[in-house]
């Protein structure tokens, strides 16, 4: 008879809980740790210096953490350029994909090969000399900005 009770009881506290089992609810991270895949093709593409017109570098950001703003970019050129001296207010990390890069901080300069890498401290100041058609993926640890030391390229800047 106990045996029969007790098997009673589970069951009956079994059928409780499944009703009041409730669905979770995907949190805001959970967004955040879905994957994203985008394809070279697919990209959207800003000129990062309009007044250039056709010959303004173009950037497109692949990813944007919403928590920290660190940032996955693609950088490309239609005609190559000296990009002034400037700064970010995150870690800087330059991977080149397609083309060789100079790159020049603290008085000393760096050629980039493709599949080269380099890490520039927040706030470090340095530029950088790119050829026509380069293809630079670059990440920053906190939110994209660029701070102009002398003023952003011109078309002087441009090369042949």
């Amino acid at each position: 008879m106990k045996t029969k009770l007790y098997l009673a009881t589970v069951m009956a506290f079994s059928f409780l809980l499944s009703c009041l089992a409730v669905e979770p609810v995907a949190s805001p991270e959970a967004a955040v740790r879905a994957p994203e895949f985008k394809n070279l093709s697919d990209l959207n593409w800003d000129k990062i210096l309009p007044d250039l017109g056709a010959d303004s570098p173009e950037i497109s950001i692949l990813h944007v953490d919403p928590k920290t703003h660190a940032t996955s970019l693609l950088i490309r050129t239609p005609k190559a350029i000296h990009v002034r001296k400037h700064w970010h207010t995150a870690n800087e990390s330059h991977t080149m994909i397609i083309g060789m890069a100079t790159l020049a901080c603290d008085g000393k300069k760096f050629d980039l090969n493709p599949g080269g890498f380099n890490f520039m401290p927040a706030k470090m100041v340095h530029e950088a000399w790119l050829p026509t058609g380069s293809l630079t993926f670059i990440t920053v640890d906190g939110a994209w900005d660029i701070n102009w030391v002398e003023g952003p390229p011109t078309a002087a800047d441009l090369m042949k």
